[in-house]
């Protein structure tokens, strides 16, 4: 047990022991981070907390986890009283906060510069930086949070927490040596202002008597390699409280079952392995749970120290599915020569081993092939375990695209300037907003690769996803206001909303969570004109004909989730067994295929 800021008695979790007000719960996309975000929060207001639970992913869950509507604003949760919760929706996030700019300028400004201040406001940096906002008033300004003992966030997965968390750091140095962009700040008159408060935020992340970072994991290679990079590179902006939580552990019940025994038997290797900087940590491991962590009391037994066979007694196996293997969906892309193939979903549904496989396949058949990542915590090298004939592979990385658009502009544009003008140049550039345009001309160059041959695009977790999206509509919009009438022109957003260049592949998992999270990603891109072309559904038990009761207890929650995705997915659909192998090299990565 583990005494809380109020003096109640919570879960008996390293993590809550001795917490204060900020609790950080980290990791790679589906390691659990949410459900154990949720789970912690809970425990901690049954406990007698006052307790505020914040998700900064922009594909947040924790409304469905609770089955209820969370939403923009801060909303009690329903059956568990002295919790409330937030998700910060970036798209309200961004309109209030572009709202906050040009109402004061409406009616006073000529409408065409009205326009033109709108659309500076309308791409992806924007929507960032409001977000962030957000975040940082949380962390800096005491009032905001002074009603509660604990505020418990759960964040984006890594790649995109770690941008969240260095913005203080960006930003107060950008302040610190000039007045920044207005288009991206907003007026500058408010500088002051956020100077402060990103100050207050960098010193609140820091305070380990502030926040407690925990960094969430499986035990598995990956994410635990993960765990480790961040665990460097919180420590490297001065986070000093970690610590490691090791989710959904199989338990070693003696089972003879072959697929049981491999999950067992890969995870101690792992966790026999783990890194010195981790193994150093505080450490807590929870058991897989043999049922679908969805509603407030299947979320409170996640801590729960009874026998995780008490969760599953009695679970009836799911029923058989007809085979839908993934290799059918290969052969359909491999009809052509060209392409682009579009891996998408929430974190850790197995998009990077998915468009390795897929990629690998169709290098195979004789095509030529670039299998590339925009996600900053993929591992493709490692997927691959070697280099494939007909295969290329890069990754879009945000420092070293950053980097080189940084030169290309100070030897193009800064030649032609003078000295002072060159530093002027020099010092826009150290924008973080640079980072989103740098990344987005390296993505629409692998879309435009794609007209020549086989393009296979691993890409990052669905909110960061979802932002490259806007930037390409943003480019879109203004490309056609600067062209005359009659003038051709190919956008990147044109190519992405072509179902004869572009194939859309969401990924999820066999989960009801998951899944409903693909259904709105598959929404927002019908928004945006693009057409998913095909589902998969990986790491299925059902599929795996598991035959140990915990696995064949978590095989029967699939049954709803799997007859969603045939019901309301885009009619192509294929479902991956969980092996007993993990898949790394051409070789098991051609089993997936199946």
């Amino acid at each position: 047990m583990t005494t809380t800021a109020t003096g109640t008695r919570a879960a008996s979790l390293s993590l809550l022991q001795d917490l204060p007000k900020h609790l950080f719960l980290t990791g790679k996309g589906g390691v659990g981070k949410t459900a154990v975000a949720c789970a912690s929060a809970v425990s901690l207001a049954r406990a007698g907390a006052r307790v505020l639970l914040v998700s900064t992913d922009p594909a947040s869950n924790v409304g469905h986890v609770f089955e209820t509507t969370i939403g923009h604003t801060v909303t009690a949760v329903p059956g568990v009283p002295g919790l409330w919760a937030l998700e910060i929706d970036p798209e309200a996030a961004a309109h209030a906060y572009r709202e906050r700019i040009i109402a004061p300028v409406r009616g006073v400004l000529p409408e065409a510069e009205v326009a033109s201040i709108t659309e500076q406001l309308s791409g992806a940096c924007t929507t960032e930086i409001a977000s962030f906002n957000e975040f940082t008033d949380l962390l800096a300004d005491p009032s905001v949070t002074a009603g509660y003992d604990h505020v418990v966030f759960d964040t984006a997965p890594t790649g995109h927490t770690i941008r969240l968390l260095q913005l203080p750091g960006s930003w107060t140095g950008y302040l610190e040596v000039g007045k920044g962009d207005a288009s991206c700040l907003g007026p500058l008159s408010g500088l002051e202002k956020q100077r402060s408060a990103y100050a207050g935020a960098v010193g609140a992340l820091a305070d380990p008597g502030l926040t407690r970072m925990g960094l969430v994991c499986r035990a598995q290679k990956a994410t635990i390699a993960e765990a480790e990079r961040t665990r460097r590179e919180l420590a490297a902006i001065g986070i000093a409280d970690m610590r490691l939580v090791v989710n959904a552990t199989m338990p070693d019940t003696g089972s003879r079952d072959p697929l049981a025994r491999a999950v067992v038997q890969r995870e101690q290797a792992a966790m026999s392995d783990l890194p010195a900087g981790l193994a150093a940590l505080p450490r807590d491991m929870i058991p897989l749970r043999p049922v679908s962590l969805v509603g407030v009391d299947a979320v409170a037994s996640l801590l729960d120290t009874d026998p995780v066979m008490s969760d599953s007694a009695m679970v009836p196996a799911a029923p058989a599915r007809p085979d839908a293997p993934l290799r059918a969906l290969v052969d359909e892309l491999a009809e052509r020569d060209h392409g682009l193939v579009m891996v998408m979903g929430k974190g850790g549904v197995g998009k990077t081993t998915l468009a390795a496989a897929v990629a690998v396949e169709l290098a195979r058949r004789g095509r030529s092939v670039h299998l590339t990542t925009t996600d900053p915590a993929a591992h493709l090298e490692q997927t691959l375990a070697a280099e494939v004939d007909g295969l290329d592979v890069s990754r879009i990385d945000p420092a070293q695209a950053t980097a080189a658009y940084r030169e290309r502009v100070m030897r193009t544009k800064g030649a032609a300037l003078d000295a002072e003008g060159r530093a002027h140049l020099a010092e826009d550039l150290r924008s973080p907003c640079t980072e989103e345009v740098a990344v987005f001309q390296m993505f629409s160059q692998a879309v435009n690769e794609a007209a020549r041959r086989f393009v296979v695009m691993d890409t990052a977790p669905t909110g960061h996803t979802l932002l490259l999206m806007d930037a390409a509509g943003s480019y879109h919009r203004e490309i056609v206001r600067q062209m005359d009438a009659g003038t051709r022109y190919t956008t990147p957003l044109m190519r992405l909303q072509d179902p004869g260049h572009t194939h859309v592949v969401l990924t999820t998992l066999p989960e009801t969570t998951p899944v409903l999270e693909a259904l709105e990603l598959q929404a927002d891109l019908r928004r945006a004109g693009i057409e998913p072309w095909a589902w998969v559904v990986n790491q299925s038990l059902a599929a795996a004909h598991a035959e140990d009761p915990v696995l064949l207890a978590r095989a029967a929650t699939e049954t709803l989730a799997l007859d969603r995705v045939a019901a309301d997915g885009s009619g192509r659909h294929a479902v991956v067994p969980l092996l007993r192998q993990e898949p790394v090299g051409a070789g098991p990565l051609t089993e997936l295929l199946g």
